[in-house]
């Protein structure tokens, strides 16, 4: 599904955005109406259009790098259920498959319970993707999505990267040692201070860790 170029060329020309650091989120600075922002990436943003509610475009900040990785990545993912599929890719922007649902970030926030039936999902989406060729990396509780009880998997920008990443592996781990037995049907909503607590600290611990080895 391509997007026309009718609508497509004027959000290019009109929005604004930056990337500030590549530790943060970029910033949008103008989304043209009617688009809306759907998300925001360290190097990348996320946008929609009301008149294709089956795809969405993902802008790559101006200086930010990845485009050419990410667009090989979809090309040896190919139809995939796990996966967002990539339609149409030209210098620095993709048109991709929306995949609907919830953050497991956001299931945390608001108390919406998550099946073991989702982390299994997620686990056999990255065996899928390795066996193509792929290394998953920066896989976190903000691109992975929950609907209808499933598990999907956005943002494979990095896939292409082969250095260790224990950032699913250790989410996992927590989910069966302390979600799953102690948090998962008391529909605590955990406030976003507290969770942003909990990333900042497990990248300053990692950080550490890295510098001790």
């Amino acid at each position: 599904m391509r997007i026309h170029r009718d609508v497509l060329d004027p959000f290019l020309r009109d929005v604004k955005l930056e990337s500030r650091s590549p530790d943060d989120p970029v910033v949008v600075l103008h989304t043209p109406y009617p688009w809306e922002l759907v998300g925001t990436g360290n190097y990348a943003a996320v946008f929609a259009h009301p008149d294709y509610p089956d795809v969405v475009v993902k802008l790559y900040a101006p200086g930010r790098p990845g485009w050419e990785q990410e667009v090989d990545v979809y090309r040896k993912l190919g139809e995939t259920r796990s996966f967002p599929v990539c339609y149409q890719a030209e210098p620095y922007y993709l048109v991709l498959k929306r995949i609907n649902g919830i953050s497991l970030f956001d299931c945390l926030r608001y108390g919406i319970p998550i099946p073991p039936q989702v982390i299994e999902d997620v686990e056999e989406a990255l065996e899928e993707a390795r066996s193509k060729g792929l290394f998953p990396h920066d896989v976190h509780g903000k691109n992975v999505l929950m609907d209808q009880g499933r598990g999907y998997l956005i943002d494979v920008s990095d896939y292409y990267k082969n250095i260790p990443d224990s950032k699913w592996r250790d989410l996992r781990r927590a989910y069966y040692k302390i979600y799953l037995p102690f948090l998962k049907d008391r529909g605590w909503k955990i406030p976003l201070w507290v969770l942003d607590g909990v990333r900042k600290g497990y990248r300053y611990y990692k950080k550490l860790s890295r510098l001790f080895r």
